[in-house]
């Protein structure tokens, strides 16, 4: 019974003490409250957390190179109208139609092609040589650097420049060991410039230099038996003749 009894009044004093500390947190919710209010009422933030206003970094314009197309003026008429006549002697919106101006960008490349051909090429029927080849590839290099300057993700567009960029080496190299002259000629009127490759090099490994050295080990080997053969043959060479 005493057990009973001392179990019992445990149980009251805890429930009470928890109602009071609940008391307590609505009493201090209920304070905080108010004092929000009020603080909003008069325009004032007393929760509000510090803003850190840091300074961005400001971009750096990145300069934006020279179109090869800029040299061509707007007046200029057409490839496929430059040799008629009438052209010349039509009004002014129908030259605006067959001139530069309201020309395309594959009409514009045609043209800056065939200048770049004029300054380089043998005679005027000249359309196959090493030196045209290298003009057109030039023309299309320089395009496609322009196009992917805007659109640096056109992952097809870069590798078709970087190809053409090896098939203009190849080119390049090939006409300065046969005509040197033709291959500084070149790159002076069309302004490349030519950049030696790279010197061969390998990664140095333990693998790599334990098959050099066995490599080179039977390599002596092979170049003592011959020797030794040389000598054999001599021998046998001069027996008859004693």
């Amino acid at each position: 019974m005493l057990l009973n009894i001392a179990l019992r009044t445990v149980l009251r004093s805890s429930v009470s003490v928890s109602r009071e500390s609940h008391g307590i947190s609505r009493t201090c919710c209920t304070t905080l409250l108010s004092r929000n209010k009020l603080n909003n009422g008069l325009g004032v933030f007393a929760s509000s957390a510090p803003v850190r206003h840091y300074a961005r970094a400001t971009k750096k314009k990145v300069a934006v190179p020279e179109s090869q197309l800029s040299d061509l003026p707007p007046t200029m008429l057409k490839m496929d109208y430059a040799a008629v006549p009438l052209a010349e002697t039509t009004d002014d919106i129908v030259k605006r139609l067959l001139s530069l101006e309201l020309a395309s960008q594959s009409e514009k490349l045609a043209l800056k092609k065939e200048q770049l051909i004029a300054k380089v090429q043998r005679d005027e029927s000249d359309r196959t040589s090493v030196e045209v080849r290298i003009a057109i590839l030039t023309a299309m290099i320089r395009n496609v650097q322009e196009h992917l300057f805007k659109h640096h993700k056109d992952k097809a567009n870069k590798r078709r420049m970087l190809m053409a960029i090896d098939r203009r080496k190849k080119l390049l190299k090939n006409l300065r060991l046969e005509r040197y002259d033709a291959f500084e000629k070149v790159c002076e009127r069309l302004g490349i410039t030519y950049t030696f490759p790279p010197e061969y090099y390998r990664r140095v490994t333990r693998r790599w230099l334990a098959k050099k050295a066995f490599c080179i080990k039977v390599y002596k080997e092979v170049q003592k038996q011959k020797a030794e053969q040389k000598l054999k043959l001599a021998a046998k060479m001069q027996t008859p003749s004693q």
